[in-house]
């Protein structure tokens, strides 16, 4: 018998129970992605958070398809061969933002390892086309790697969102294993570029429950830090299905505390510790 079949799965605690999202805010926009068939990772991926960023006027969108060119142990997304890319989807992310009102909107995307641009040139015309439609709405971009290729990451640079963000996911020692077609110090090369280029906010995420000790932590968020990143987001890892890496531990929340200490300490702007934040939680703050 397989070694995995015999794991049991460890029980939910009682901290990581989630209050169904409500307000008026929230009925309406769940109306209106319904009625307009909007895609919002915010609802395709069932987050915790919904009602609280929704009510906040934030929301997130997934550009360039969904299907994924990696296949990550952690995520949920679908890998495989990606559709073409939809040269529409600019104005449709823009319509999609203008029709909720959102007041920070973050944009995300699967790998397009498969395009000789990555995805960046789709990713550079939807911020135009954000800004254009909404010239209010500020702009987060939870951007891949690009596999470093500058000129790709360029395209990013040029159109200056207000925050760039990129997961660096893990702590060294586990980055094969969950983030299995990603490297760890090429995810923080990343994040000094966008720095170094000029871009005034950098943000980074870390998921916890996967069998990372304390030290790798902390020593994550310092090289987080001397990769000059600004913010740290830091959740709870929980396994969207059972092909997917199995959760060895649920982080305490006075653990989650003593990490976002630790964070301050280290110079972070911000630092989002708790077991049901996700790398958007709170997103409108980090423009601060």
């Amino acid at each position: 018998m397989a070694e995995e079949s015999l794991t049991i799965p460890i029980k939910k605690p009682k901290w990581l129970r989630v209050k169904l999202p409500v307000g008026k805010k929230y009925t309406e926009l769940r109306g209106l992605v319904d009625k307009y068939d909007l895609h919002t990772i915010c609802t395709s991926g069932s987050c915790p958070n919904m009602g609280e960023c929704w009510g906040e006027g934030t929301a997130t969108f997934m550009i360039l398809g969904n299907v994924c060119t990696r296949s990550c142990g952690f995520c949920g997304v679908k890998t495989g061969r990606p559709d073409t890319v939809d040269w529409e989807e600019p104005e449709k992310v823009a319509r999609s933002i203008k029709i909720m009102q959102i007041k920070h909107a973050v944009i995300t995307s699967v790998d397009r390892d498969d395009l000789k641009d990555g995805g960046s040139i789709i990713w550079a015309e939807t911020i135009n086309a954000i800004r254009r439609a909404n010239p209010t709405t500020t702009l987060e971009t939870l951007i891949p790697d690009f596999q470093l290729i500058h000129k790709n990451i360029d395209r990013i640079i040029a159109v200056a969102p207000e925050v760039v963000s990129h997961n660096v996911e893990t702590v060294r020692r586990l980055t094969r294993e969950v983030r299995i077609q990603a490297k760890y110090d090429r995810s923080l090369a990343v994040l000094r570029y966008l720095r170094d280029s000029g871009i005034n906010r950098t943000k980074s995420g870390i998921m916890l429950g996967l069998g990372e000790l304390e030290e790798e932590v902390i020593q994550t968020m310092k090289d987080l830090r001397a990769a000059k990143v600004d913010v740290v987001t830091i959740g709870q890892y929980l396994q969207p299905s059972k092909k997917h890496l199995p959760v060895k531990e649920f982080i305490t929340p006075e653990q989650f505390k003593k990490y976002e200490t630790i964070g301050l300490e280290l110079g972070f702007r911000h630092v989002e510790s708790g077991a049901l934040v996700r790398s958007s939680y709170k997103a409108q703050k980090h423009i601060l």
